[in-house]
């Protein structure tokens, strides 16, 4: 059985809370998404499937999870530094990056930034290669501006078990129901009553007034590690079509498509997602 060991990391903005599990093997850096996620609910199946022979280091995102209070915006930048911090903090030169959606932009971005430190990269329907129509677009940016509508209202919303239920039924998981479905819907309203449903200052600072302030496409062909990308194409946040343009980006990256899977593919089919990390891990031993 897997021991997981509770990390603190005190910022001055705050505190980052870090689970770690495993002694020995290649360190692995678990990213997780924006929303009603954090470390231990995207990586719930993954952390001790890896564990087993690496070193798992999952990190809750600045106000997210254990990861509170936090003062300030956890824009971009500070996620990136974010990374570093958790890195330098466990005297770690170089790890494989693991990231989902919010966490697979910043995979993405920190190999950008950082190539010294990343040895590969997975990336689950990474975000920060999104563009959208001009209208759309600036119906999203005034829902970033406006509290009420990208944060009050959510957490209202999101305060019920039916609707968080539904939420996880219809905008993260595609055709598959995991056997611990209910145990996700739990976890889940708990960030939510913590006040995690609205989008975070990732999502919401992303979002330029006329075009993405977060846009990793024109750099993707900088990354030179090797790369995998997972993908559900049943997807409604990120759209498989992206994804596909994203990992062509970058070179010599692979890409798997999960036939009727959804946003949460490592939650949803927990087995298929880790059996095919854990084969590309493998490749760099």
């Amino acid at each position: 059985m897997t021991t997981l060991r509770e990390h603190v990391i005190d910022r001055p903005e705050g505190r980052l809370h870090v689970r770690l599990a495993g002694d020995t093997g290649p360190p692995v850096l678990l990213l997780s998404g924006a929303g009603m996620d954090n470390a231990s609910l995207s990586w719930a199946r993954l952390i001790p499937d890896l564990a087993r022979d690496h070193r798992v280091i999952a990190p809750d995102w600045p106000k997210q999870g254990g990861s509170r209070p936090w003062q300030g915006r956890a824009t971009h930048d500070v996620l990136l530094r974010t990374i570093t911090d958790v890195l330098d903090d466990l005297g770690i030169e170089r790890a494989t990056l693991v990231g989902l959606s919010q966490g697979g932009a910043m995979t993405l971005a920190y190999a950008i930034e950082h190539p010294e430190r990343v040895e590969r990269l997975v990336a689950l329907a990474p975000g920060g290669t999104l563009s959208f129509p001009p209208v759309v677009h600036q119906l999203l940016w005034l829902m970033a501006k406006l509290p009420l509508l990208n944060r009050t209202l959510p957490n209202l919303a999101f305060q019920f078990r039916p609707s968080v239920a539904w939420f996880v039924r219809t905008a993260l998981f595609g055709t598959g129901r995991p056997d611990d479905f209910d145990a996700i819907v739990d976890e889940c309203l708990v960030e939510a009553r913590r006040g995690g449903a609205g989008s975070s200052d990732w999502q919401n600072g992303s979002i330029g007034f006329r075009r993405m302030r977060v846009d990793l496409r024109p750099r993707l062909s900088e990354i030179r590690c090797p790369a995998l990308f997972i993908q559900g194409d049943r997807d409604t946040g990120i759209p498989v079509a992206r994804t596909r343009q994203t990992a062509a980006a970058v070179p010599g990256a692979r890409l798997e498509v999960l036939p009727g899977r959804g946003h949460w593919s490592n939650r949803e089919s927990p087995d298929e997602v880790n059996a095919l990390i854990r084969a590309f891990l493998a490749e760099g031993r």
